[in-house]
């Protein structure tokens, strides 16, 4: 019987899956373009640096609403860019490109520095479960079609050519189609505020904003085009690569929130006024990280990288917090709500993760009776309807922990269950804890430890390494980190071990 009951569940799960649209300001049923498939687009990184926990929060946000849609039974074509050409300084349309200043800083060629933070960004999705999207794009893989789209935009009047730059008219475009119902922006209340900048003599109108710009001799990332030698600007990329893999009209476009003017304000007006078409039914925009109540930022002293809050190496911090308690206590906030990092939080959600995982471990040992008193299908909706009410991760970890209280009862004999019911509590743990929630159990007990294991081979190989070059320095640096989040590492004739004492 409980088992028909979670079929019928499973079946019409996705007809209440709700979320909260940016553009119309409101939850609204998920209803997708295609029956059974999803179209997800979310703006990766620009890599001219190293990934920053705000980068995490956002990405792992969407890790979760891919994971989700997944387990709903969607196929989902999840496509995220890599930007690694024409994200200015200032995110403006004037100024140096962000990969080729660092590449003159460090004296290296531009995709060198895209190289090295696209696998730096890499390695830290994986440190965080955070999974591969079926499509990673670049913005320098898709110049022709950048210019394309340029070109069509020409075409339907809402752009124009200046000196060897392309800009988008902005003032043209409003009188057909509202420019800034994404951000509630108010055009002339824009006009009244945009200051001038170099270059500004070029534009129409203040407001416009760039398709393609020229570039000078010491520019060090340009192409050939109809207008000249130049780059790409930083808003066309996304409207050409989303279309171009998920289609003029897709279901899902996600990012932070801080991205939702100019870059995806910019990005419907490229779209229409390419296409004709509205390019997103549902926009999604995750909020941003607080530290003790103030903005995380570098010119605050508050920002952590990930390798600093797994290290502890930070003077906000008290000790280190391993990457699955990390991405427990970001799924304790809702995606759209401001979330506060402090040691306090942290350090309860390690607390909250461990009992969670320690539960785990009982959950399989346990034997069913031949009667019930806990209903868990009844408790498996609860979850189910958790993340329908727009991915409200934090509710669902409140009712995995009925479920922890289930499992501790079973144990002591106070809760028992028939093996249908057992195996309804032991399925539904098993898929929000690990397939939606995306943690791993660190303590062991589950396949996914096998993630723990992984880096661990890589950080002791890196070490070898380093003692193997004679640099004693750095590799002292690997031992002490590991040793401040209660990893002890034991070097002997048959090589390295290490272990968790955590």
């Amino acid at each position: 019987m409980h088992l028909r009951i979670i079929s019928y569940l499973l079946c019409n799960m996705e007809q209440n899956l709700q979320i909260y649209n940016s553009i119309n300001r409101e939850k609204e049923r998920f209803v997708p373009i295609t029956p059974g498939h999803v179209g997800l687009y979310v703006c990766g990184p620009t890599v001219y640096s190293d990934v920053h926990l705000g980068n995490v929060r956002t990405f792992m946000t969407f890790d979760v609403v891919y994971r989700y849609l997944v387990f709903l039974g969607y196929k989902v074509r999840y496509v995220r860019n890599i930007t690694d050409v024409g994200h200015l300084t200032g995110d403006s349309d004037d100024g140096e490109d962000k990969i080729a200043k660092k590449a003159k800083l460090e004296n290296l060629e531009p995709m060198e520095v895209v190289q090295k933070y696209t696998n730096g960004f890499h390695d830290v999705m994986r440190i965080f479960n955070i999974l591969n999207p079926s499509i990673e794009p670049t913005a320098t893989g898709h110049i022709i079609e950048q210019i394309e789209m340029i070109q069509d935009i020409i075409a339907n009047g809402y752009a124009y050519a200046s000196n060897g730059s392309v800009y988008f008219d902005v003032r043209k475009f409003n009188e057909k189609y509202p420019y800034g119902k994404l951000s509630g922006r108010i055009i002339d209340e824009l006009y009244t505020n945009t200051r001038e900048l170099d270059g500004q003599d070029e534009k129409r109108d203040s407001l416009d904003f760039a398709l393609w710009k020229k570039a000078d001799d010491s520019h060090l990332m340009k192409w050939n085009s109809p207008w000249g030698i130049g780059f790409p600007g930083w808003h066309i990329e996304c409207s050409v690569m989303s279309t171009k893999y998920l289609g003029k009209s897709f279901d899902i476009h996600g990012g932070g929130m801080d991205l939702k003017f100019p870059h995806h304000e910019c990005e419907i007006a490229q779209n229409v006024g390419a296409t004709g078409h509205e390019p997103v039914r549902y926009w999604m925009h995750g909020n941003m990280l607080t530290v003790n109540g103030r903005k995380m930022a570098k010119s605050e002293g508050n920002g952590f990288t990930p390798d600093e809050l797994i290290t502890g190496n930070h003077k906000l911090l008290d000790k280190g917090y391993s990457a699955m308690t990390v991405r427990f206590f970001f799924l304790m906030g809702h995606y759209a709500s401001t979330l506060d990092f402090s040691n306090e939080a942290l350090q309860a959600a390690e607390k909250g993760y461990k009992r969670m995982c320690a539960a785990l471990k009982i959950v399989d040992q346990l034997v069913a009776s031949n009667q019930s008193n806990f209903d868990t299908t009844a408790w498996r909706k609860e979850c189910v309807d958790a993340m329908n009410d727009d991915f409200n991760t934090p509710i669902v970890i409140s009712h995995l922990f009925d479920g922890v209280r289930v499992i501790n009862s079973m144990k002591e004999g106070s809760i028992t269950l028939t093996s249908e019911d057992l195996a309804v509590l032991k399925s539904t743990f098993h898929s929000f804890f690990f397939d939606i929630l995306g943690l791993s159990n660190e303590d062991g007990g589950s396949d996914n430890s096998k993630l723990s294991q992984s880096l661990m081979e890589v950080i002791l190989n890196l070490r070898n390494e380093a003692k193997a070059n004679k640099d004693y320095a750095a590799s002292d640096k690997l031992r002490d980190s590991l040793a401040a989040i209660q990893v002890k590492i034991k070097d002997s004739k048959e090589g390295t071990s290490w272990t968790y004492e955590g």
